[in-house]
């Protein structure tokens, strides 16, 4: 499994930092990040300063206008203008602290601008299914007594047939899709919306003073950006002035005026530990739970035998902090699938011999472990098969005694090591859905796994109750009507659930794309274990 973390910030004075670092190490910290603040007014001021025109300038160098936008003058007069600069530059008399100001209102204005754009085309495409009709004269017909309703449903939901008993007008029903439609007087019809709030010219009117607006804020950035260099300059100009004063700071004998921090994580078992080894030095430090935006290192947390496939794990890369450890998976499946490969006593008594070899080798030492496991393994699986470097020990007298432990030859008139290594495929595909959908539902709640629980119906599900009618548990009709309802229920969240907030269509194109993936997965899954 993977380790909980926390995370430890630690404050102290410029000076107090020698032979921390390797008192962190010492305690299994990990990702240590060093930093220093200052924290008087001067140079907090002065920093706060440079990060600021630092954020104006990385925002401004990404700005891109349009193709064709003539660039504006950078003062607020020109903007408002939409005036053009000259070829020799910019004629704005803007400098300092106020052409900062100017560029932080212009990316400001123009983020603004940006989602008012979104919402007002968004409100002018759904006016413009209404029309340009007087909400004045809407009130006038609410006031005498005559009511409007205003609906919209898809297509196939609407009824022809609803105009022969309600006054229903449709509006418009050219996209194919949906059907907008205005009843009068009594009405109780699915899909009633609210009446629009304002005229259509009313939006397209706002719409077209934001467009405007947009487009002269693009000139004006684009004017803006011709002034990154004085931008540049400042900061620069800030830099060297904080450099100075912390050289200054750091050549008094009291040096109070600002401090280093160190950041680092370690495992949340390690807690006590290092809350008692940081309290006898006298650290000054915060901790709390590491979170998954932290991007915390990765620790697990397994016994001695799953530590041995960790390796393995780390080949493929590890988790996310809040993903899933495999490793407990992996190291009985890769030990059983590395077992059938070999299928021989001769070849696994060899692997041990090398595994005792290994651990005289100070390079190899740790690779020993995984391959005497490997090797006990492959002795043991190959001892079922009866074989000895490909020879049939079922035929040594040897063995007479307990021969009913070899894996007989034919099971069900099939090669008995086919029919075992199949059992164990099917038994590992399984184990497989039923931890995905584990993790599914833990991540994306329940409502939102349908799918992947449909898929773990059908198979996991399928299989059980094929084994137990197989066995004369159930007769041939009650295990009928369970896969009747397995396939009902399967097919609900494979193909109509998958997605609660996607169109029913795209549901059901996605359960048919799943449904490929899934079968020539299996198939491909199944060749693997008969090989």
């Amino acid at each position: 499994m993977i380790a909980p973390m926390t995370r430890y910030n630690f404050i102290l004075l410029k000076g107090e930092e020698s032979g921390l670092l390797d008192n962190l190490q010492e305690m299994g910290l990990m990702d240590i990040t060093r930093s220093a603040k200052p924290v008087d007014n001067a140079s907090a001021e002065r920093l706060a300063a440079i990060e600021d025109l630092n954020t104006l300038l990385r925002k401004l160098k990404a700005f891109k206008a349009p193709e064709g936008t003539a660039a504006a003058c950078a003062d607020s007069n020109s903007v408002k203008d939409g005036a053009a600069c000259p070829k020799d530059g910019c004629d704005s008399n803007l400098s300092g602290a106020a052409l900062a100001e100017s560029v932080r209102d212009a990316l400001t204005e123009y983020d603004r601008i940006g989602e008012s754009l979104k919402s007002l085309s968004k409100e002018t495409a759904t006016l413009r299914v209404w029309g340009d009709y007087s909400p004045e004269m809407l009130r006038s017909l609410q006031d005498a007594g005559i009511s409007l309703h205003f609906h919209c449903l898809s297509a196939m939901q609407f009824q022809s047939s609803w105009a022969a008993d309600y006054a229903l007008t449709v509006i418009d029903d050219s996209d194919k899709s949906h059907i907008w439609f205005v009843v009068t007087g009594t009405d109780d019809l699915p899909g009633e919306i609210a009446a629009p709030e304002r005229p259509l010219s009313a939006a397209e009117s706002e719409l077209t003073d934001a467009t405007s607006r947009k487009a002269a804020l693009e000139s004006r950035l684009k004017g803006l950006q011709a002034r990154i260099p004085e931008l540049e300059k400042m900061r620069d100009g800030l830099v060297s002035q904080l450099d100075l004063y912390l050289a200054g700071v750091s050549g008094n004998a009291v040096a109070e005026d600002y401090v280093l921090t160190f950041e680092g994580f370690a495992p949340k078992e390690k807690e006590s530990e290092i809350a008692a080894r940081l309290d006898a030095l006298g650290v000054l430090y915060i901790k709390e739970d590491a979170k998954v935006e932290e991007n915390p290192p990765i620790a697990f947390k397994n016994n001695a035998f799953v530590r041995m496939f960790e390796m393995l794990t780390d080949m493929y890369g590890r988790p996310a902090y809040n993903g899933f450890d495999p490793t407990p998976y992996i190291s009985v499946f890769f030990m059983l699938f590395f077992a059938f490969c070999m299928g021989d006593c001769g070849y696994g008594l060899v692997l041990i011999i090398v595994a005792l070899l290994l651990k005289k080798a100070d390079a190899f030492k740790s690779l020993a472990p995984l391959v005497l496991t490997l090797g006990g393994a492959t002795v043991i699986i190959g001892f079922l098969f009866h074989t000895f470097f490909s020879i049939d020990i079922a035929n040594w007298s040897i063995f007479e005694p307990i021969k009913g432990v070899f894996l007989p030859s034919k099971i069900m008139g099939y090669d008995g090591t086919m029919v075992l290594s199949l059992l164990v495929g099917i038994f590992h595909i399984c184990l497989a859905l039923i931890v995905k959908t584990v993790m599914a539902t833990k991540n994306q709640g329940f409502l939102g796994s349908l799918g992947t629980w449909g898929w773990t119906l059908l198979i996991v599900g399928g299989i059980i109750v094929g084994g137990i009618s197989l066995a004369g548990v159930l007769s041939s009709e009650v295990t009928q009507w369970i896969i009747i309802v397995l396939g009902v229920l399967s097919g609900l969240g494979i193909f109509l659930l998958n997605d609660l907030h996607r169109n029913p269509l795209k549901n059901i194109g996605s359960g048919l794309w799943a449904t490929y993936n899934t079968v020539t997965g299996l198939l491909g899954d199944v060749l693997s274990y008969l090989r």
